[in-house]
């Protein structure tokens, strides 16, 4: 049997009279209050991460620029302007970056500040590689992060797999660099360049496979892979078919692309 129309009418005005008389002063409305809030907060410091990991990206990325101009004749005077750019990096968005996750759970916004801190890892491994041959190490780099930090709070560190991904993007910077030295005539610092390589390869090849989070490392591992065999394949093209362009090695001609390379012994 359907209702009666009036008794729909009375329950209809009972529920509106309820209505009317709740209130939004309760536990459960005061607990959401303030989740919404954190949320808010969470979110407009992410904004700001997101946009101080694109500066120091910028940044770090034109001081890579700066250390592939290095040359036999410039090298001192393009690796401390480098190095000069790369303390600023640091001093300004770095810092920044530190400040705004400085004392909070840096973790939950790692994701956010990732990329940025990738390409600062890059920059500043490829700046030590070019002065001293050898390899900037993780602790290093965050020993030179703590004087940015406020010593009462728990300082951001720099983690084992952004120190990883970072240095797997070096190895193509390197081999760019190991070709544009070959072009110069620089053997020997190519021929450096493959065996600094070839060592990351393959210690990465060994710890890839026992890490948790691997599915950025293999990508970038197929790429440093791709890398490795640019720089051994350039290396071997002219060690090997050197004896082709016998009347060019050692002479003046500007346009050879073996311009300065020594005589191949038979």
């Amino acid at each position: 049997m359907a209702p009666k129309p009036q008794l729909l009418h009375n329950l209809a005005g009972t529920a509106a009279k309820r209505a009317r008389t709740m209130t939004t002063d309760t536990p459960m409305a005061d607990a959401f209050s303030k989740y919404a809030d954190y949320l808010n907060d969470l979110n407009e410091k992410r904004e700001r991460v997101v946009k101080a990991s694109r500066d120091i990206t910028m940044n770090s990325k034109k001081v890579i620029f700066q250390v592939h101009r290095i040359s036999n004749d410039n090298r001192e005077e393009v690796l401390a302007k480098a190095e000069k750019d790369l303390e600023a990096v640091s001093n300004q968005h770095i810092s920044r970056l530190i400040k705004e996750l400085s004392g909070s759970d840096f973790w939950k916004l790692r994701r956010a500040y990732s990329p940025g801190v990738q390409e600062y890892v890059e920059a500043a491994t490829f700046c030590r590689f070019c002065r001293t041959g050898t390899l900037l190490h993780l602790d290093e780099i965050n020993a030179t992060l703590l004087p940015l930090s406020d010593p009462s709070l728990e300082p951001l560190q720099i983690n084992v797999l952004d120190y990883l991904l970072g240095l797997a993007d070096l190895t193509g910077e390197l081999m760019r660099l190991a070709i544009g030295r070959i072009s110069d005539g620089d053997l020997d610092f190519a021929k450096k360049i493959c065996m600094f390589v070839r060592d990351i390869y393959r210690e990465l090849t060994l710890l890839v496979p026992s890490m948790d989070e691997t599915y950025d490392m293999k990508s970038k591992m197929e790429v440093m892979l791709q890398s490795v065999m640019k720089i051994e394949n350039a290396c071997f093209s002219v060690h090997v078919r050197g004896s082709e362009y016998m009347p060019l090695l050692g002479s003046d001609d500007p346009t050879s692309f073996l311009l300065g390379v020594p005589d191949i012994e038979t």
